[in-house]
């Protein structure tokens, strides 16, 4: 193996957790494109199914994708963009169930439809921005949190929804 770190410079330091940032908004883009397309599998059974899992029924868990998608899809931009540098998470997260919940009486296929619609405009973003958007942070809750743009991304939007595309799944049998 060939050592080069004995000639790395801060620049090139810089460079590489650059490249590692940019290759990591790469994988969560594919990871969203993938939940999305089995949110695209499952959405047709959830109409007319009495299947729950952990509590919900199916047509609540669309619900609950269709609300987060938008919520932690336009967190990650702004935040990424510079837009959004505080935030009363706690309160948004409150105003999200409550609005899942009233959505919980739609149309499914308006659901999953508008779910869709919001992980491309995210995948878009993921794919267009640079490392440092990525790194951009928000102080959450009067400043007891910090979140960077691609944690929201990585964790609150794409594994929050893989779980909720699993959960799905197994309301539907």
């Amino acid at each position: 193996m060939k050592i080069e770190s004995t000639g790395f410079t801060a620049a090139d330091l810089a460079h590489y957790s650059d490249e590692l940032a940019d290759h990591e908004r790469l994988v969560l883009a594919r990871r969203l494109e993938k939940a999305s397309e089995r949110l695209l599998e499952l959405a047709p059974r959830v109409e007319g199914s009495t299947g729950e899992a952990e509590g919900w029924n199916a047509r609540e868990v669309l619900a609950h994708i269709s609300v987060l998608s938008k919520f932690y899809g336009m967190l990650t931009y702004k935040i990424g963009s510079g837009q959004m540098t505080e935030l009363d998470l706690l309160g948004g997260v409150q105003l999200r169930d409550v609005l899942g919940e009233q959505l919980s009486k739609e149309d499914p296929t308006i659901l999953v439809e508008r779910a869709v619609a919001d992980h491309r405009r995210t995948i878009e973003y993921l794919r267009s921005a640079d490392a440092a958007s990525m790194r951009r942070e928000c102080v959450l809750d009067g400043g007891r949190t910090v979140m960077r743009a691609g944690d929201v991304a990585r964790e609150a939007l794409i594994g929050h929804l893989e779980m909720h595309v699993e959960q799905l799944a197994k309301a539907l049998g």
